[in-house]
């Protein structure tokens, strides 16, 4: 059985293929098995043998990320519009009625397919006032969502979580999908130099009445995209790892030793590996992957080819996202990634949240007329 309908598309040969989990949409809810872990209930997905969902078109837009960018004209290439969010301030309003840059990253993906129309929010930023101030200016509308990401367990992707949730409680659908990459996510974590970064609050999840999905292997996700599923380890990669995590449940917060890898389950602070870690995808048709990195620190490229692996798809449409390249990682380490990427032959990249200017820099010199740079309320549309 092939992955994709398209016959450029071919399996890459460094990743084996691995069968995708369908969970999905709302819709799907009865295609799951739940089980009750600890105070909240989780459902797994039944194991699917179907190809990857293709879509006609595909929206991505930075709901929240560093940089807010102005009086940038909208510009279009072969098969990307890149629009500029315009002046959205309100006369003689309050300062947080215009677009607001946080270090965190969101993004929203709506999604096409004949009639269908899907819509997926991939992380949820630092900060709950910024998230629900950029949402309502550039009208994400949260009833109209059909599932939820989290990418990993890093206070600048979940932040906001909580309070967009109380925020949002009665207008969600119910049952609405929140999809982890594992119960590690959930873990308590510090920065390498002891500052807390705190844990993500499961019964917040629950108490909202969302569902559960732990995707640690491939899972569709709204019928339109898919997760990755862990991603593998190979290769030259090694991403920076800023925090320390710990197993365990303290004041209800925390993660489950029994569904964590027990050489973790020391009772102190361990290294934070990412095995958690997951990236949301989309097949393009005729064109290829749209893989929605997040932050990459199981490394950019190791995140791509996981993504093919998963899909059968070797060709790579974009790459928009976090790349988690930063100094101290030097310009030897940026020149390997960018050969790598090279390699992998990407039409566009759209570098998001963890990207340094040194690598912005160069990788746009080595890739001309491929990278576009991330901006708060800019929407990057991919048309089969």
């Amino acid at each position: 059985m092939l992955f994709g309908s398209c016959n450029c598309m071919t399996r890459p040969s460094s990743f084996s293929r691995r069968t995708l989990l369908r969970a999905g949409g709302v819709s799907f809810v009865s295609a799951l098995v739940s089980t009750m872990i600890g105070s909240g209930q989780t459902a797994q997905a039944k194991t699917m043998s179907e190809a990857v969902p293709e879509v006609d078109r595909l929206s991505v837009r930075i709901v929240t990320d560093i940089m807010v960018r102005r009086n940038v004209p909208s510009e279009k290439v072969e098969g990307l519009t890149v629009e500029r969010a315009g002046p959205n301030e309100i006369p003689d309003g309050p300062p947080r009625t215009t677009l607001v840059g946080e270090w965190g990253l969101s993004m929203h993906a709506e999604s096409h397919r004949g009639n269908e129309v899907r819509n997926i929010l991939v992380d949820f930023g630092y900060n709950p006032v910024t998230l629900l101030n950029n949402m309502g200016i550039i009208k994400i509308a949260p009833k109209k969502l059909d599932a939820l990401v989290l990418s990993h367990g890093h206070y600048d992707h979940f932040g906001g979580l909580v309070g967009f949730l109380s925020a949002n409680k009665d207008k969600l659908k119910s049952n609405l999908p929140f999809f982890v990459g594992g119960e590690d996510c959930f873990c308590t974590r510090i920065y390498s130099n002891g500052g807390q970064y705190g844990a993500l609050d499961r019964q917040a999840i629950i108490d909202a009445n969302l569902l559960l999905m732990m995707a640690e292997g491939p899972a569709i996700v709204a019928d339109h995209a898919f997760t990755t599923g862990k991603i593998a380890q190979s290769g030259f990669e090694k991403p920076l790892r800023n925090t320390t995590e710990k197993i365990g449940i303290v004041d209800g917060f925390g993660c489950f030793p029994d569904k964590v890898t027990p050489a973790k389950n020391t009772g102190t602070f361990v290294p934070d590996d990412f095995e958690h870690e997951i990236g949301t995808n989309f097949m393009l048709k005729g064109k290829g992957l749209v893989v929605v990195t997040s932050c990459s620190h199981r490394g950019i490229i190791n995140t791509i080819r996981q993504a093919q692996a998963a899909s059968g798809v070797e060709k790579v449409h974009a790459v928009i996202g976090g790349f988690h390249l930063v100094p101290p990682l030097n310009d030897d380490y940026f020149r390997q990634v960018i050969a790598a990427l090279k390699e992998i032959n990407p039409d566009y990249l759209v570098p998001a949240h963890c990207v340094g200017e040194p690598f912005y820099d160069m990788v746009r010199q080595e890739m001309p007329g491929k990278v576009f740079q991330s901006n708060v309320g800019t929407r990057y549309t991919f048309i089969a």
